[in-house]
């Protein structure tokens, strides 16, 4: 409890302390927290705007969109990248389209039943099904933020859609603290996803077609680059 509560106020110094961000990513920001649905935290916001300016990468794949926010704001500091978003939950998925229509292509007369957006296309579909049909070595950034269970399910295929010298970012490796605790000491419930991120971890830093750096901010954050 004392470390979450910690983590908590590190991310709240993080956040008075860091550049704000655009308005409408903080009206999308506070009505997902209202809404009890989570994003990524501070911390890794900054992150992602730092890697957004400095690797500037051309084609981004996000799997886990929730309610759009990480895509906007991958967008706001990337605003030449084409992004790729996969999420399969249709009340997030009513949400993310209506952000997209309303932020990231305001000024298009997208129709109804359209899942473009300007630069962000959305895929409603089940990420582990969808990544299959997209092309290899197709995209430079990929960020990983979907059901933890899933990361080492779909990490085959996102080493296959990622180029050479792209870049993998995984969110909340570190499951509250869950992860360095022996498996007793994890609520029965927890346990198959404590397993699969303990093995995600591993397969990361030891698969030979990546060098990979585990980041003890926010909730974990794992950075990956194909080699």
């Amino acid at each position: 409890m004392m470390t979450e509560m910690k983590t908590a106020r590190t991310e709240k110094y993080i956040e008075l302390v860091s550049k704000p961000l655009e308005g409408y990513l903080e009206d999308v920001k506070n009505d997902a927290l209202q809404n009890d649905i989570p994003i990524v935290r501070p911390s890794v916001q900054m992150l992602l705007r730092f890697l957004m300016k400095k690797e500037k990468p051309e084609k981004i794949l996000e799997i886990g969109t929730a309610v759009g926010f990480s895509a906007l704001l991958m967008h706001e500091y990337n605003r030449a990248a084409g992004i790729t978003t996969i999420e399969n939950y249709e009340p997030r998925l009513e949400k993310a389209r209506e952000n997209f229509r309303k932020y990231a292509a305001p000024d298009a007369k997208t129709p109804e039943n359209n899942d473009e957006f300007g630069k962000i296309r959305l895929l409603a579909a089940d990420a582990a099904e969808e990544i299959k049909n997209l092309e290899s070595a197709g995209y430079d950034f990929v960020f990983l933020d979907a059901a933890k269970g899933q990361y080492i399910v779909l990490l085959p295929e996102i080493i296959r859609v990622l180029r050479p010298g792209g870049m993998l970012v995984s969110d909340n490796v570190l499951q509250d603290g869950d992860i360095i605790e022996p498996r007793t000491a994890v609520r029965r419930r927890d346990r198959t996803i404590y397993e699969r991120m303990r093995e995600y971890l591993s397969a990361i830093s030891t698969d030979e077609r990546l060098e990979s750096v585990i980041l003890p901010m926010a909730d974990g954050v794992t950075v990956s680059i194909k080699k």
